[in-house]
């Protein structure tokens, strides 16, 4: 599934289940919160803090992808196609950082 089709599944996933759209803000701090999901659990397992018992059957895809969900209802609500983005910021990327990542002597 390109990005989209799941943007057009986010939107078809809102108006059959989600009444409608929280606003921006609200899908900012919900972003936000979901993010911090996914840090701590990285800081636990990859990092150096001990990871707590309630924490070891968190699923990292799962938290992952509510990340998406919420990047993909904030791309929809403020008529952002994020592959056309996503595409755009790749080319960027190749162009701007090819030569500074393939002389970097810390990433051989």
């Amino acid at each position: 599934m390109n990005i989209q089709n799941s943007q057009k599944a986010v939107d078809d996933w809102i108006r059959n289940h989600g009444v409608r759209y929280f606003n921006e803000l609200t899908n900012m701090a919900q972003l936000t919160e979901e993010v911090g999901e996914v840090a701590r659990i990285i800081a636990r397992r990859y990092g150096e803090q001990s990871e707590k018992e309630s924490d070891k059957e968190k699923d990292l895809g799962e938290e992952l992808a509510d990340v998406l969900f919420v990047v993909l209802c904030l791309a929809n609500q403020t008529g952002i196609d994020l592959q056309e983005a996503f595409d755009r910021k790749l080319q960027l990327k190749a162009k701007r950082d090819h030569d500074r990542h393939q002389s970097n002597t810390k990433l051989k």
